[in-house]
Formats: structure tokens, sequence, C-alpha cells
């Protein structure tokens, strides 16, 4: 009766609804191999060639990899991309572990307040979290004259070091391991952790001896994740690593195919497809962990659920010491930004309230290109991430609900953009703007950035949406079909109004991604076509770090409305 109900009213099968069907999938099938294998492609082909590619006299040739394995610029570019990624790494898993457990399997005060204060860094882009620790942690920021005016101690910490800049990416990586293990922590058997507790283990010994090792596939999962994320960072790197010499992987390729009065793209191109082979490796390794994580479940039939651990005497410890981690690494950098919008410029040495000024929100909103950079974005992450909601929701329909001959291939593709780093995409779509004729067009609009967007986050939407599609009985399928409805029938009337949860999560997800995204628009946009990162970019290369902050309120401010009105009014969650 269940079934009957559902069904009806659905239309009745023509003579054109067999192919219907088929023409939906073959066409979104079509569209990821272009938005995947576009701009992958020409960044290959530009390896192998001398010259740019829009020159159009191609001569084909080795030598540049040959002059980038050559180049002693290759080892230092591999140590440092090696060494800031395993800094940044053990910092973002340490926090993101501690603060699961802490938050999700013990009574330590105030937890849903500060699991939402954790969750923050992973709102903004690393852009903006670069900015906030400048100003309060760099040499000349406010955090730390205070520090050296109280101790009479200079030079107490650099950020310009490689474990400085590991240090502030990985607490901007935290919230992905956090979200990994308060999973796995949530999920742990609580029958093992009493087990323990009746042989004589302490609260503290339980952690240690059950608890975390239970939580090892999440810790090695999204410290895999971590990892490759690291290596495709830029912004973090640009700003700390680039005064003084320390290049990576991605601050080369920004560098050398942007900044230099004559690039060399043969060279770049190398060096892209080096570091996109790495970031391959990585996420294929990422899977075989994911596949092997099954000799560690601990949760079969029953559901249990789990208890919290009594900190006892350890919880105000415990609670100011994580209170001190949130104050110190999430809230002094975001007032750092806001008093410095505020401001003409920021001292401990001077009341703040005598320095008020809104010139820089006034220098932004009073030229037209950087309005447009606040429209383009808002415009980016809202239509673009409609777009991408609607395009993702099909693919998953397809791979997942469909009988497409080619739908495991499909799925394949449409994940492999986890393994392409954002610059690669910026610069492969940026090539094939120029060299393929019916993209052209694309060239110096918003439009060419909600490809590359697009393209860049179809596995973020694909995890929103498929997990719900899992829970969704095939019964319903079968019954649409025995009434004599077609694929694209039972998805629209059937499956969708029952992802609409799902859909609204993705939505969101995709509007947060595509408003911080910047990485991949360096080398997209143009006059007309400006984001808010690219603007921060050019004001921070100009040494004017005022316009920067009040940019970086303004993208914080709007990133903040969104997200209560998701949490409001779409039902969306920030974790749990």
């Amino acid at each position: 009766m269940a079934d009957t109900a559902v069904t009806a009213g659905l239309p009745k099968r023509g003579p054109l609804t067999l192919h219907r069907g088929a023409a939906v999938q073959w066409g979104l099938a079509l569209l990821t191999v272009v938005l995947v294998i576009a701009p992958i492609v020409p960044v290959a082909f530009q390896s192998f060639v001398v010259g740019p590619l829009y020159d159009r006299e191609w001569s084909l040739t080795l030598a540049n990899y040959g002059e980038l394995f050559a180049s002693p610029v290759l080892g230092e570019l591999a140590f440092n991309t090696l060494v800031f990624s395993a800094v940044t790494t053990l910092v973002a898993q340490v926090v993101g572990a501690v603060t699961a457990i802490l938050v999700g399997r013990t009574d330590i005060p105030m937890r849903s307040v500060l699991g939402d204060v954790l969750m923050w860094p992973l709102f903004v882009s690393h852009l903006v979290l670069a900015f906030g620790w400048f100003l309060a942690y760099g040499p000349a920021g406010y955090g730390t004259m205070a520090f050296t005016a109280l101790t009479g101690v200079e030079d107490a910490w650099s950020l310009y070091t490689l474990a400085g800049m590991g240090l502030v990416a990985g607490i901007a990586q935290a919230p992905l391991a956090f979200l990994y293990c308060l999973s796995a922590t949530n999920s742990a058997n609580p029958s093992l952790e009493d087990a323990a507790r009746i042989s004589g283990a302490g609260p503290m010994r339980t952690l240690w001896s059950v608890t975390i090792p239970l939580i090892r596939p999440a810790i090695l999962f999204s410290a895999i994740l971590n990892f490759t994320i690291a290596i495709e960072m830029l912004a973090i790197p640009l700003l700390f690593g680039g005064p003084t010499g320390l290049n990576m992987f991605t601050t080369y390729l920004y560098v050398e195919g942007i900044l230099a009065p004559q690039p060399n793209y043969g060279l770049v191109g190398a060096a892209a497809v080096l570091l996109l082979v790495v970031v391959t490796g990585l996420v294929w390794l990422q899977g075989r962990l994911l596949r092997e994580a099954g000799r560690f479940v601990t949760v079969r039939g029953k559901a249990v659920a789990p208890r919290r651990f009594p900190l006892g005497p350890f919880k105000w410890p415990f609670f100011a010491l994580l209170v001190a981690y949130v104050i110190l690494a999430i809230l002094i950098p975001t007032g750092g930004l806001i008093l410095r919008a505020v401001t003409s410029f920021v001292s401990p040495f001077i009341p703040p309230w005598e320095l008020l000024t809104l010139e820089h929100f006034e220098l932004i909103f009073s030229y037209p290109a950087f309005r447009r950079s606040i429209v383009n974005t808002v415009l980016i992450a809202a239509i673009g991430g409609a777009i991408a909601t609607a395009y993702v929701v099909g693919i998953a329909l397809v791979t997942h609900r469909s009988d497409f001959r080619y739908r495991r291939a499909l799925e394949f593709l449409a994940l492999y953009p986890r393994a392409i780093p954002g610059i690669i995409v910026g610069i492969g779509f940026f090539y094939a703007a120029i060299i393929i004729p019916p993209m052209g067009w694309l060239r110096n609009t918003i439009w060419i950035l909600i490809l590359a967007f697009t393209m860049r986050y179809i596995p973020t939407g694909f995890g929103a949406i498929v997990p719900s599609l899992f829970q969704l009985d095939r019964d319903l399928d079968r019954s649409a079909r025995t009434v004599g409805a077609d694929w694209l029938t039972t998805s629209r009337v059937i499956l969708l109004q029952l992802l609409k949860p799902a859909v609204f999560s993705c939505y969101a997800l995709l509007f947060i991604h595509f408003f911080k995204e910047y990485v991949a628009a360096v080398y997209l946009f143009a006059p007309g076509s400006e984001v808010i990162g690219t603007t921060m970019l050019t004001f921070w290369v100009q040494g004017d770090t005022g316009p920067v902050s009040a940019l970086a309120c303004i993208q914080v401010a709007i990133t903040v409305v969104f997200i209560t009105i998701a949490r409001k009014t779409m039902g969306v969650k920030i974790y749990g």
C-alpha cells in the first residue's frame, strides 16, 4: 500500500520515454568527461611543448622534464612541501583527535558551543585565516607586540618558517580531522570501554588504550586527506613563505606562471604534472585505507549508544585548555581581522578606539572593481552552487540508481577531481579556454569560474548526496517501474522528493566552498570577473592590509549569514 501511494499519479510510459532517460544519462556522462578531462589534457600537453600553448606553433619535447629534474629547485620544492605537509598533518591530527574526544565523549562543559567554534576555520578560506594570523602573530602583530611588552622576549616565534606555516595550516585543517574523529568516537562500541573500566582502568587509561585505537581508521584517513590538502595549499605558503624564499610546489607554480615577467610555461606544466601524479597517488592510498577499515568495525547488528566519560578532577583543566586554544587560535586571529578593518593601524600601545576609521570599507565600496568582486563572489556561490548541485544530484542518480552501462566508470571520473589541486584546475581551464574554440567565449567571465569550481567540488557534493541515496530502498524504484514510469520520472517524482534534505545540505556545502574558493581563480580572473580572494591577494601584494582585512570581514559576515540561514531554514547541520 505504501508503494502504491508513493507511485500514485506517475505518468504512464510513452514511446519517447524509453529514450529520454538514456539521453540524460549520456549527456551527464559526456559533460563529466569534458569537465574533468578538459583542464588535465592541456596541462599535460603543455609539459611536452616548447613555449606557451597559445602560440599554436607547437614543438614536442622532453626537455621540460629534463630541466625540472635537473634543477636544484626541485629538491628544495620537494623538501619544503614534504616538511610543511608533515607538520600541518601532525598539528591537524593531534588537535582534531583530542578536541573530538573531549567534545564527543567526555562531560566537558559547553560541548555544543565549543564544537561549533572549533568548526569555524572550515568555513572560511585559508587566505582569510592567513591574514588573521599575520595580523595577530606576525612580526608586527598586535599579539606578538603585546607578548613582547609583557615578557620582554623578542622573536619568541616566527610564522615565516616551515614550522610556523605548518602550525597555521594545521589549525586551519584541524576541523577536518575533528569531523572524522568525532564521527568515529560517536559510533564506537561502549562495551569495550566498559570492559576496560571494569578491569580497573581509569578514564584516562581507557581513553588512551581503547578509545583512541578504535578511532585509528578515522585518524589515518583524515591524515592522508590533510596531507594531500597541505600539498596543494597556496595562501599560507605564499603569505609566509614567499617573503623568506620558502617555496612549495604551489607557490612555484603561482610565481613562475603568473608573477614572472617571462613565464617558462613548459617548466610550469612539467611541475604541475608532477604535483598531479603525487596527489593522485595519495588519493589512491586514501582509498586503500578506507577499503581496509572494515577490520576496525566494533558495532554490528543492534545499535549501541556511546556514553560520555566523566573526567572528574580533570574536567576543568581540560576545559580551560580547550578554551585557551579557541581564544588563541581562532578568536584572536578573527578579532584581529575585524580590528584591523576598522582602525588605521593596530598597536597594543594605543587604545583602538582612538584609531577607529571606516576608510577601508569606503575604499572597497567606492571602486567598481572592488564592489564587483563581492557581487561576483556571491553570484558564483549562489548561482554556481545551484547549478553544481543539480549536476551532482544527476550524477549521483545515474551512478547509483540507474542501469547506465558505464556508471562505475562515471563514478570514478566524478570522484577523480579529489586528486587535482586547485591551482592545476585553474591552469587547465586557462589553457582549455585558449586552445578549445567552443570554450573561448568563457574567457574573462564568471562562467569559466563556475565551471572550474564545479569541476573542483564534484566529489564534495557527491559525498553529501550518496549516503542519503543509499538509505532509500530500491523497492521504490521498482514500484514506480511496474506502473510504467521510466528512470527519469522515477528520479524526479520519487527520489528527488525524498532527497530534499540531502540536496539542501549539498547546496549549502557547495555555496560555502564556491564562496571561499580563490586558488582556481588566480589563473582565470580578469577585469570584470574578479572575486574576493583574488582582490585580497592583489591588495596583499601592494602591502595594503587594511582593505584586505575589510574584504575578509565582508567575506566572514556573508558566510555567517548564510550558515545561519542554512541551519534555520534548510535544517543543515554544522556537524553531528
